[in-house]
């Protein structure tokens, strides 16, 4: 496989401390603001397409990423989900989330 494309997102949860919906505003803005036919420039159908979605928070155990695959209608998944990203203080005492995302677009290219 060979690394065609990588993007980058943030994404925030202001009040509900929501992991997953972080990662999710994360992943739309790394998608969203782009269309990239990379699959169709090289002749390949978009499901050959590896994707490989790297998402970092404070609390990784609390992104459930089965949550996300919707986000992506097709290519073959991949989630790593890492300790990163930022919780930011509040005067309530609870944090408002940040995720930092980087997603990875690969094909099997011709040699």
């Amino acid at each position: 496989m060979t690394r065609l494309l990588t993007e980058f997102g943030m994404g925030t949860s202001l009040r509900r401390q929501d992991y997953t919906q972080a990662a999710r505003r994360a992943l739309q803005d790394a998608l969203w603001h782009n269309s990239i036919n990379l699959a169709e420039l090289y002749g390949q159908p978009k499901e050959a397409m590896q994707i490989t979605v790297e998402i970092g928070v404070q609390e990784p155990d609390r992104v459930d990423t089965a949550a996300l695959a919707d986000i992506f209608p097709y290519g073959q998944l991949e989630f790593s989900v890492v300790k990163g990203g930022l919780d930011v203080p509040r005067p309530d005492g609870l944090p408002t989330v940040i995720a930092n995302v980087a997603l990875s677009v690969a094909l099997e290219l011709p040699a």
